[in-house]
Order: structure tokens, then C-alpha cells, then sequence
């Protein structure tokens, strides 16, 4: 895939109505589901964006086609289906690229206040307007990951969480969540993502529990740019982040821990390639992934647009280089947003 293309569009989005399509939430989303050039790729429906798709679907930038494989990733059968007392399967978990089941097992964060929030984060927008409940438990996942594998093909699950005051962070439920799946389906791969716990003996707990690979999320390495965009985890030292980095690398392996970074926020480009250079060193994978203004979000309101295409494919670019010299590809992780891929342009240049 052609970064330039692929970086644009993560930027200026498409004006279409995809099939699958996902408002708010954790992590990026306001999204449309599409396959580009035979690979999952998840970008924002834009109404006033250039690039759009025929009623044919077929890829045009101000009306003069594209030459691409494009086509809509259909609604899984799996969103028809509910539970015994009511709950729509698509409540509990979403699909996510093609083959990537998803959930937020607790959809609240101690951290969503208003002083205290992360400025890209629409955690809570989702359960206010009743997409979601705001615990999954276990067995409810387990039961939809079934049906997920059975009717759709699902390859792996993801499961986040919003912060909770206890030392896990919210760990502790996150690991019954995977031992139930494991039950059930055993040897589906498995990715957990949550802040740093308090006491890091939970990351030997969720892999014993069955999870297959991890993602302690920091979003930037400059504390500057923490303190203004992710003013709660900003109190959480830099420090606490790489012992828990490290401890994952030792509990699960290199190239089996990730961690988000946002392009956008502001952090200077040199050092935030640098910074994504000392994780690779680490044996952390770093997903780069543009900053998405979305409707609910602090920033969003505050008019701060996504990052130029430019800076996208140039920090793009130089992280997936760095990828390729230490061997760690997304793919080799077998679950997660880098095993996935589908929100970062990183999978054009071979991360």
C-alpha cells in the first residue's frame, strides 16, 4: 500500500456510508471499516473530505479515480444475535478491521473528568448514548466471542479498559474476562490493554489467565505534552511505564507488548521517533497512530485539527524502518491493534 495514499486518508478520512462503522468509544473511532489493497483499514467518515467511494465503491479523490482495491467490510452476522436477558451481541463487543473482535470490559475511567480527562478520549460517549453497558462481564464476553469465531470468522479479541481506583487498574477484571474466553475457546489469541498497574505482579496474572500479548498505552513520551493532553495518566511517571514495559517484555516476550503513540499532540517529530527507537530497543512495539478529532472529545470541541499527512507519513515512515531493522512486526503479535493494524499506516511500510 502507498503511504502517501495511506496517510492522507488516515488524515482527511472518506465520505461514505460504510456497512460497519463505529462512533465514540475507546481508543480511535467515528470510523468506517473498509479492506484497502487486500489489508484492514478503519477510517473517519468525513463529509468534507476529498477522497470518497462510488455507489460502485470504487476509491475517487475529487472525483478522479483511484486506482485501489477497496471494498466495504460487511456487518457481522454476530450483531444480530443477543443474550438471554436482552443485550444486543453488538453491545458487548464490536468488530473491529475484518477479523478483530473488540471490547471495553468496564466503559467508565476514574480519569474522565474534566480536569482529569484525556482531551482524545471518548470513553463514556458511547454508554451515555446507549451503544454499550457499562460492565461486560465475563461469560457475556465469552458467549459473544463464540458466536463471533462461529458466524464471522473473528481471529483474535481485544479487551481494554477504563482505569479503575484499585492497584490492578482495572487488571483484575480483565483477567477473569480472558480466562472465561480461554474456557471456551482455547488457543484464540488474546491482547489485554491498561495503564501501568500499582502492583505489576498483575501482569504475570493476565498472561497465567491465557492472554496472549499486552498494550500499557503511554501516548507520548514528552511529559510536557502528557500534561496537556492526558493531564490524569500524566501523574503516573514516565518511570512506572517502562518498569512496567519492561516487566511485560519479561512476562510475555519481545515483540508481544505495544503501546500506543499519537502523532499530533504536539511532540516534537525527532523525539518522538527517538523515543519510539528506545521501545523497539526495549522489545515494546510502538503504534503510531495519527491523533483523530472526535465528536465528544475535549479537543474535538476545542477545534485542534488532525496532523498534517505529511508529518503522518514522515514519523510513519521512520518508526516502520526502525521496526524492520529489529524484525518485530505488528502481525508477529498475534493479537491487538498491532497485530491488527488497521488504524495506523504503519502496515504500508512493512510494520
Amino acid at each position: 500500500m502507498d503511504l502517501g495514499l495511506r496517510s492522507e486518508i488516515a488524515v482527511l478520512g472518506l465520505r461514505a456510508a460504510p456497512p460497519l462503522r463505529r462512533r465514540a468509544g475507546a481508543g480511535p473511532s467515528d470510523d468506517g471499516h473498509w479492506m484497502l489493497d487486500g489489508a484492514a483499514t478503519t477510517v473517519p467518515v468525513t463529509a468534507d473530505s476529498p477522497w470518497a467511494v462510488t455507489r460502485d465503491g470504487v476509491l475517487t479523490r475529487a472525483g478522479v479515480i483511484v486506482d485501489v482495491d477497496l471494498a466495504a467490510v460487511r456487518r457481522p452476522r454476530f450483531y444480530d444475535l443477543q443474550t438471554d436477558d436482552g443485550i444486543s451481541y453488538e453491545q458487548i463487543a464490536r468488530l473491529h478491521g475484518r477479523h478483530v473482535l473488540a471490547t471495553t470490559v468496564v466503559q467508565t475511567c476514574v480519569r474522565y473528568g474534566a480536569d482529569t480527562r484525556c482531551r482524545f478520549c471518548t470513553i463514556e460517549e458511547s454508554l451515555r448514548a446507549g451503544a454499550t453497558t457499562r460492565v461486560k462481564l465475563p461469560g457475556q464476553i465469552a458467549e459473544v466471542a463464540q458466536a463471533a469465531v462461529r458466524l464471522d470468522g473473528v481471529r483474535q479479541l481485544v479487551m481494554t479498559t477504563g482505569t479503575s481506583n484499585g492497584r490492578d487498574r482495572g487488571a483484575r477484571h480483565l483477567a477473569r474476562c480472558v480466562a472465561a474466553v480461554a474456557d471456551v475457546l482455547p488457543g484464540l489469541p488474546m491482547q489485554v490493554q491498561i495503564e501501568p498497574p500499582a502492583d505489576l505482579v498483575w501482569i504475570e496474572r493476565l498472561r497465567a489467565a491465557g492472554t496472549t500479548a499486552i498494550g500499557i498505552h503511554v501516548e507520548s513520551l514528552d511529559q510536557a505534552v502528557r500534561e496537556r493532553w492526558t493531564p490524569g495518566k500524566a501523574t503516573v511517571p514516565l518511570a512506572r511505564y517502562d518498569a512496567a514495559w519492561t516487566e511485560a517484555v519479561r512476562v510475555f516476550g519481545p515483540n508481544r507488548v505495544s503501546t500506543y503513540l499519537l502523532i499530533g499532540l504536539g511532540e516534537d517529530p525527532d523525539e518522538l521517533v527517538a523515543g519510539a527507537q528506545r521501545l523497539i530497543a526495549m522489545g515494546v512495539y510502538p503504534f503510531v497512530v495519527p491523533y483523530r478529532p472526535l465528536q465528544g472529545g475535549l479537543a474535538y470541541a476545542d477545534g485542534v485539527p488532525a496532523p498534517d499527512q505529511e508529518l503522518v507519513a514522515d514519523v510513519t515512515d521512520r518508526v516502520g524502518r526502525a521496526l524492520r531493522r529489529a524484525g518485530m512486526r505488528g502481525a508477529d503479535q498475534g493479537a491487538g491493534c498491532a497485530a491488527c493494524g488497521a488504524c495506523s499506516a504503519l502496515g504500508a511500510v512493512g510494520g
